[in-house]
This record gives structure tokens, C-alpha cells and sequence, in this order.
């Protein structure tokens, strides 16, 4: 004899398998009474399942959809295929939500059976991906082993490849992932520089937790490290420029992977914007096409006063080659 979860496990199994079942036919393929099936319906419906039942000899129960989640009942091979196509998910945004995606992912790998889960693995190691994308690629599994490091505040290692192609190995506090401009980045605390730093994870070769736990005192806000380090980290002159537009208006304006945002009351924003040189620079601040002022550095403003002035004249020349 099933125990009573063991049994109301088996119901609900039976319940998705097919569009309708007779109590009959139920209480058989459970080795129990009539009684016992539709207490154990009631418990189902108490629990949030919506179980609809149809009175007389030809009626029974069928399961529908309900208002609000319930506890889900997978089988070895549906929570396999519900974890691959997660992960797919926050690898390639095509939900259009990826942290969403990587959440749910975190939370189903947790309860996976070990076999289960490691039948995951497996997968995670055989699959290879075609060239013909620019977008770097995350090494699969890699932002499920972040968020775990994330959630349990644990210290790793890990080994980096920077920009100029350079690779260390680092001890990080592992604090928060991020996404931004299709890639994914991890906030942490370096170890040795005792520095708040972000780390694109598809730089990442190797990452292993040590087993301390993680320093997390003071930690910055997330997202805004990430989009300072994007819009200032790989250029060698930055600008910082004051717009007489609101927040919410300057961030359309300017995206926060391009430039690094702060009000200046109600109805101006400061914005930090990186940039090869100040004619660069200039140039870019030029095609915004909105008043602004160059707060520093003195090149860069010079260097948009230079352009402005330029292409004053010449449409002043133009405009008296058209009166003459």
C-alpha cells in the first residue's frame, strides 16, 4: 500500500497523462477504494490543482489549468528537458528574460535527483555549439555554478582572460550576475585587490568554489558597477557631460551600457560617456542632437565647440551661396 503522499503523487501523474479519468479507473490503477480517490482528489484541490469532475456512470475527473501555480510533478525525463531548455533560455535570451530563466533553472537543479542531475552534466558536456555567432558564449553549466556561488555566499577560483588576453588566476566573492548588452557579467569582490569588480563570464576558463565563505561587507549596486565598467572600461578618455532632460528621458537618450547616469535635480542628468579621443567624442556628443554641456574634460569641450563652429560656417556658406 502507497503512503498517503506517495499516492496523491501516482494521482497526479495519472491525471496529466490522459485528458479524463473515471473514478473507477482510477481507484484500479491505484489499488484503492472510490472513497480513497476522491479524498485524495480533494487533497489535489486543496493543494491548488484544478481537478474538474463530471457527475454519472460516464463522468470522472479531468485536470486543468488554474490560477495559480502549483507544486509541479515531473518525471526523470520532463524535469531533463525543462532544465536543458531553462538553460538554453538564459544562454540565449529568447525569452526575452533570461534572469528569470536562471532563477527557475537554480531552484529545479536543487531538488533534480543526483541521477537526474547528473545525466545533466552529461548533456552539458556533450553539447557543442556552431560557429557563426559573435556573441561570445558562456561555457555551459558556468552561470548555473555563478548563481550557486551568488546564493550561497561562498568564495571561488577562477580562472580569467581579460581583454588584452592576458589570463590570471583570481579569488572572488561572488555577489551577483548580470546581464547587460547580451552578455553576462559577475559582480565580486577581488580577493587579493580587496577591489569591487565585474568579470564577463564567458571570460571565464575555470571557476571553483574553495569552500570559505565569501566577504560580502559594503557590496556596490550591482547593475550600476556593471554599466559604469561598460561604458568607461574600454576607452581611454572619458567625458562627463550635463543634460537638461530628466532621468528616465536621458537614459533613452543615452543607454546605460554607453554611459553612466546620476540626476542633477528633477530636470537634469550628469552622464559619464568613454570614448577613443575627444573629436570621438565630440562627434558622438554632436549626434545626440539635444543641448548639452561638456562639464570636463577642457579637450573634449573644445573639441565639440571646434565641430559646432564648423558646421555653423559651412552651413552659413551655404546659405549665402543659395541667396547670391
Amino acid at each position: 500500500m502507497l503512503s498517503s503522499s506517495a499516492r496523491l503523487l501516482r494521482l497526479l501523474s495519472l491525471l496529466s497523462s490522459r485528458p479524463s479519468w473515471t473514478c473507477a479507473e482510477l481507484a484500479e490503477r491505484m489499488e484503492v477504494t472510490d472513497r480513497t480517490v476522491r479524498r485524495d482528489v480533494a487533497r489535489l484541490r486543496d493543494l491548488g490543482y484544478c481537478v474538474d469532475s463530471e457527475a454519472g456512470p460516464w463522468g470522472g475527473y479531468r485536470l486543468r489549468a488554474g490560477s495559480r501555480v502549483p507544486p509541479l510533478i515531473l518525471d526523470d525525463e520532463e524535469a531533463l528537458a525543462v532544465a536543458v531548455g531553462l538553460r538554453e533560455a538564459a544562454l540565449s535570451d529568447a525569452l526575452g528574460g533570461d534572469q528569470a530563466a536562471l532563477s527557475a533553472l537554480l531552484k529545479l537543479r536543487q531538488v533534480l535527483p543526483r541521477h537526474t542531475a547528473e545525466r545533466l552534466v552529461d548533456l552539458d558536456d556533450a553539447f557543442v555549439s556552431l560557429p557563426g555567432s559573435e556573441r561570445p558564449q558562456v561555457r555551459p553549466g558556468l552561470l548555473l555554478e555563478l548563481a550557486i556561488a551568488c546564493r550561497e555566499g561562498r568564495r571561488a577560483r577562477l580562472s580569467y582572460t581579460d581583454g588584452e588576453g592576458r589570463t590570471t588566476v583570481r579569488d572572488i566573492d561572488p555577489y551577483r550576475l548580470v546581464h547587460a548588452a547580451r552578455r553576462w557579467y559577475v559582480v565580486a569582490r577581488d580577493v587579493d585587490r580587496d577591489q569591487w569588480r565585474t568579470f564577463r563570464a564567458d571570460r571565464i576558463d575555470r571557476f571553483q568554489p574553495t569552500g570559505h565563505p565569501a566577504d560580502l561587507t559594503d557590496p556596490p549596486d550591482p547593475a550600476q558597477l556593471v554599466s559604469h565598467n561598460i561604458a568607461n572600461g574600454p576607452y581611454p578618455l572619458s567625458a562627463t557631460v550635463r543634460l537638461p532632460l530628466p532621468l528616465s528621458e536621458a537614459l533613452r537618450l543615452i543607454p546605460p551600457t554607453i554611459g553612466t547616469h546620476r540626476p542633477d535635480g528633477e530636470h537634469a542628468t550628469v552622464v559619464d560617456i568613454g570614448g577613443p579621443d575627444p573629436d570621438g567624442l565630440a562627434r558622438y556628443l554632436l549626434g545626440l542632437g539635444t543641448p548639452l554641456r561638456v562639464l570636463a574634460p577642457d579637450p573634449v569641450r573644445e573639441a565639440l565647440s571646434r565641430r559646432a563652429r564648423e558646421l555653423a560656417e559651412a552651413n552659413a556658406c551655404a546659405t549665402e551661396a543659395s541667396a547670391g
